[in-house]
């Protein structure tokens, strides 16, 4: 049996403690490498890494905008942005599409850190309810009821095991199927990380999804349904070599797909962290809150690996920003 490692528990609380400190250091550090859109007319508007702060900070401390505003003057009083953002103007980018673009840049950013420690990933999706309602009617006990349940949106994402960093996201509606996003999650965590393996439950089990990994050289994890068969349809070999060769290896396969237990714990991080549920009532806010929620997940990763592994974070400074996001 494998030895289970001991927690540093003084490096646990430190990170803990110190962790908003941090938070702020590193997501002024973020944000000051987002270009500004160039200015022609009128008066010159809040510059766009303050209000992503200004949106960021509000998702971690779980507080409206107005409430927010004592921690931004504290973070501009120490040089961390130059202006404070009025709250019209945080809910005004929220519910800008534009802004979607450079939170995923931002998550993308703050995983590199961490890319010569994590080479195994995970992929799976979770829910985040809305405080809307859908109507559906149930027809179980024979008798058609109507009946409301909250609406939710759908978070598909690939997170390193080591350390649950979230390497890639994508958002979709509740009804999307899982397996069509593994490739985009795929392609955006190798673009920064050498993967070595991913893992997936059966809900990614088809043979695009087994080419696509093992065309880039990453070994696929993924358990075929139980309705699969030997040989595809297709009559590709890849789909019989590793039907057979997992079939023959069960004991060792489970070991390396229990590995994708952590992408549930990091849904549970996040949940439990920066809450399951979204504040936000339109459509793009509530996707670019969710963004905002596995960004400060991101940071608190880093901020935990500083103390447990004594990473010295950096990030670049080449984000653009298109014009029209000052509009």
């Amino acid at each position: 049996m494998s030895k289970v490692p001991v927690k540093d528990w003084h490096a646990y609380n430190a990170a803990q403690i110190y962790e908003k400190t941090w938070l702020i250091l590193l997501l002024s550090q973020l944000c000051a490498g987002i270009m500004q859109p160039l200015h022609t007319f009128g008066r010159p508007p809040v510059p766009l890494g303050d209000v992503l702060f200004a949106m960021v900070l509000k998702v971690y401390n779980k507080t409206t905008c107005r409430q927010c505003i004592p921690d931004l003057e504290d973070a501009q009083k120490r040089g961390f942005i130059s202006k404070v953002p009025m709250p019209s103007t945080i809910l005004k980018y929220l519910e800008m599409k534009s802004t979607t673009r450079l939170l995923r840049q931002l998550i993308i950013e703050s995983s590199l850190p961490l890319a010569e420690l994590e080479t195994v990933f995970a992929i799976d999706s979770t829910g985040l309810s809305m405080s809307q309602f859908d109507r559906w009617i149930d027809k179980r006990n024979g008798k058609p009821e109507v009946r409301d349940r909250r609406s939710w949106i759908k978070l598909h994402v690939m997170c390193g095991v080591l350390t649950n960093i979230v390497t890639a996201v994508e958002i979709s509606k509740p009804t999307a199927g899982d397996s069509p996003f593994f490739k985009a999650l795929l392609l955006t965590t190798l673009r920064h990380f050498r993967v070595k393996e991913v893992s997936g439950d059966k809900a990614y089990s088809s043979l695009k999804n087994l080419l696509l990994a093992w065309q880039n050289k990453c070994l696929p994890f993924i358990p075929f349904k139980s309705n699969a068969k030997p040989q595809h349809r297709s009559k590709n070999r890849l789909w019989s070599r590793l039907y057979y060769f997992y079939s023959m290896n069960a004991e060792w396969f489970e070991r390396h797909y229990h590995k994708r237990s952590n992408v549930e714990s990091t849904f549970s991080m996040i949940k439990r962290r920066f809450d399951s549920h979204l504040r936000c009532r339109t459509k793009t806010a509530q996707v670019n809150e969710a963004l905002c929620k596995i960004l400060c997940h991101n940071l608190c990763v880093i901020i935990h690996s500083v103390y447990e592994r004594g990473i010295e974070p950096e990030f670049s400074k080449d984000h653009e920003a298109s014009d029209n996001q000052a509009a």
